[in-house]
């Protein structure tokens, strides 16, 4: 039931507006700084209005980068980033997929006990387990490449129990008449289940995109070479500078640039991202 009562939308659009400003104002500072000179934000006094000095910064940080903080130009860092959100996010839906796909539909011993293997592994993030893996990975020799960035991250126990859930609500009846007009499993998996998946697939992708571009620790750890390092690293490098003040016009415009790609996905899968959320019934 909704009630028509006006102070109680005042009320919901004010807590909506606070909401809003939160949120937005950070973003707002960094614009703004993005557009000044270098000493503008170190009298104290947050500028509230734009500079300027646009285009001066950002094509310092397109083409040529900050040297003396060992970052290099922004666009090789962000197709660094623009790979690695890519590859894990496309790897861990393609995976996860598959591995509920066989826990469903197949009859194999142990098929829960490797499921709830796999769940387990949900306590077990990146952080718990990083000596291990970069031992593994150097050994490997993985150590400065893109298989390195991404091999790593590449599973999902999140994804594998989500799609596991969805596949538990698919009619039983849909299999048997696929069964019936003569379609093997991966015929089943290719024509049935993949296009009844689509949202889900395509709300999990904005997730993990967003996972594989915001990453840092495992770039870090991974990459000693400039030409392997994302924009979340030279954002750091730029920002932790020895013997100097941080060139935080420059910094900002190397923020308000990362921030795009993501912002492009999310806008772009908006409606398959809200119907993979919230719809239940195929």
């Amino acid at each position: 039931m909704v009630e028509n009562r006006p102070w109680l939308t005042a009320l919901a659009h004010l807590v909506l507006i606070a909401g809003v400003v939160v949120v937005a104002f950070p973003v707002y500072v960094a614009l703004i700084a993005s557009t000044r000179g270098a000493f503008d934000f170190m009298s104290g006094v947050v500028p509230l209005l734009p500079g300027p000095h646009a285009a001066e910064n950002y094509l310092t940080m397109l083409n040529s980068g900050i040297s003396t903080s060992g970052a290099p130009p922004l666009a090789p860092m962000m197709l660094n980033s623009l790979v690695m959100a890519l590859v894990i996010a496309s790897g861990k839906i393609a995976i996860s997929i598959l591995s509920a796909f066989a826990i469903v539909y197949f009859r194999f011993p142990f098929r829960q006990a490797a499921f709830w293997m796999i769940f387990v592994t949900l306590m077990l993030p990146v952080e718990v387990r990083i000596l291990p893996t970069f031992k593994v990975v150097a050994d490997l020799g993985m150590l400065n490449s893109y298989a390195g960035l991404t091999v790593p991250l590449i599973a999902s126990a999140t994804a594998t129990f989500l799609f596991r859930q969805f596949f538990l609500t698919v009619p039983d009846e849909l299999m048997e008449a696929a069964r019936v007009d003569g379609a093997g499993p991966m015929k089943f998996f290719r024509d049935i289940l993949l296009p009844l998946s689509r949202t889900n697939m395509a709300a999990l992708f904005v997730i993990l995109f967003i996972y594989g571009w915001n990453q840092y620790l495992w770039p870090l750890l991974v990459t000693t070479d400039t030409g392997y390092y994302t924009i979340v690293m030279g954002i750091k490098r730029m920002a932790d500078v020895a013997d100097a003040y941080p060139q935080w016009n420059v910094v900002m415009a190397a923020a308000v640039l990362a921030m795009l790609p993501p912002v492009v996905v999310v806008v772009a899968m908006q409606k398959l991202f809200v119907k993979g959320l919230v719809e239940t019934e195929k």
